[in-house]
């Protein structure tokens, strides 16, 4: 016999609140890593993903805590997730335009070996995530697609690490930080989009008029 319909959406929501739980831990236990790394090799472009791993680790916790609320309360929520997005961008901007004058070549081997860790970090984040990103709806998906995204930015800068040793230029490093601010802001869109549509559908549960 089946679980009856909110019996089996309490266990769903059991389920994503320990995953993004375990993802929120994963992204803050790798942050410290990665920024340490970013420092000594001197890449802008990890410093930029190190601090996208806070920005994980915020989006899953604000989901832990979330979970349960109004459809209205989770819409304005998701906006905000989506703002939250954008803060990484802002950090590779600000670093890619302060050394625009002077684009130094970061260590090649730490930026490799970190992004391979960042791999496997944002790869099993991404996986626990597929099974639960439409479960909690905004909330969820952006959690989903900043751990997806984060999958191609790592692989990003382990072929900005190849060209920065081909050419010695730091100019690769840099581009990679405009290449990271547009996934972001593609990101923060697509969420902003999806917790829109679920302000729809709380006006029109409450039978309110539909703008």
């Amino acid at each position: 016999m089946s679980a009856d319909p909110p019996a089996a959406e309490q266990l769903d929501v059991g389920r994503l609140r320990r995953i993004v739980l375990v993802v929120a831990i994963l992204n803050l236990s790798y942050f410290f890593v990665e920024f340490v790394v970013a420092l000594v090799a001197g890449s802008v472009s990890l410093l930029a993903d190190s601090v996208d791993f806070l920005e994980d680790t915020a989006i899953n916790l604000l989901i832990f805590l979330a979970l349960g609320w109004p459809l209205a309360r989770r819409a304005a929520m998701g906006k905000a997730m989506a703002l939250v997005i954008l803060g990484p961008a802002a950090v590779a901007g600000w670093e890619a335009v302060r050394r625009f004058s002077e684009p130094l070549a970061p260590d090649v081997v730490p930026v490799v070996l970190a992004s391979l860790g960042a791999i496997a970090i944002n790869g099993t984040c991404a996986g626990l995530l597929t099974s639960v990103r439409h479960r909690g709806g905004s909330l969820s998906r952006a959690a989903f697609l900043s751990a997806r995204n984060d999958v191609l930015v790592n692989v990003a800068i382990i072929a900005m690490a190849g060209l920065t040793l081909w050419t010695d230029s730091g100019w690769p490093d840099l581009v990679l930080g405009c290449f990271i601010i547009l996934l972001a802001l593609h990101a923060a869109y697509e969420v902003w989009e999806v917790s829109e549509e679920e302000r729809l559908a709380a006006k029109a549960l409450a039978g309110e008029e539909i703008d």
